[in-house]
């Protein structure tokens, strides 16, 4: 059986507190902690059983990767304000990069917050990349519809802060970058290949894997140009 939706009381309170936000609607804040597999409806999170998100926290995570995006493109403008329109987008496409919002979420504690299933958490479903990223995003929106704008802007600028203090010069296409490394190194040009596709025609989701030296990455997204981009991220981040 799926572990409840409703989190604990004691729960509620962590995540609060690693958010800086006391919610007035604490159904937002359920939401935006509960992965599908702990949806209503869904009884296992197995092969087989219709998973339709309804009840997780995708809703949310919609709104939140919109929401960080203004919040990012908005400090950017103000922290970089000579920087061009081009600089500015490679700066913003990392710090909203699936690595980074990982990475975030990870230091923040999201991973102990998040209800899943019980089977899902035995394989270490709260440690993806992928579902911490989507987590992080689903918080944000959660803040935004239950505090408003400057709420999210205040999670955002903390939880971001290293982040984006740490970029000196603007980050290069990770494609690029991972590129250049294998030519610096003399090896060969990055391999992509497609090892897995999924979703109706009309939202389809790609797995790319991308091999330099023996080492391999990889990426997940709707588009196979972004799944590549974060497959050269992966890849770069074991690399470094």
């Amino acid at each position: 059986m799926a572990e409840p939706l409703v989190a604990r009381a004691a729960e509620e309170a962590a995540a609060e507190a690693l958010l800086g936000h006391h919610f007035r609607r604490i159904d937002l804040l359920r939401e935006a902690l509960t992965h599908r597999s702990a949806a209503p409806g869904v009884k296992g999170g197995g092969r087989g059983v219709r998973q339709t998100g309804a009840g997780s926290n995708e809703r949310l995570e919609f709104v939140g990767d919109r929401v960080l995006g203004l919040l990012v493109a908005e400090w950017l403008a103000e922290r970089f304000a000579r920087e061009q329109e081009g600089e500015l987008g490679r700066r913003l496409a990392h710090l909203v990069s699936q690595p980074v919002l990982a990475e975030i979420a990870e230091r923040i504690g999201m991973a102990d917050v998040l209800a899943v299933a019980p089977g899902e958490s035995k394989v270490g479903v709260r440690r993806r990349a992928t579902v911490l990223a989507d987590a992080v995003e689903a918080v944000i929106g959660a803040l935004y519809m239950d505090g408003g704008i400057e709420v999210a802007r205040g999670f955002v600028r903390r939880a971001w802060d290293d982040a984006m203090t740490g970029q000196a010069a603007p980050p290069k296409d990770a494609k690029t970058a991972l590129q250049e490394w294998a030519q610096g190194r003399g090896h060969d040009l990055p391999h992509y290949i497609v090892t897995a596709r999924d979703g109706p025609p009309h939202a389809p989701v790609f797995v790319i894997a991308v091999t330099v030296d023996g080492r391999t990455g990889s990426g997940t997204a709707g588009t196979k140009r972004a799944a590549e981009t974060l497959a050269a991220t992966d890849l770069l981040a074991r690399l470094k």
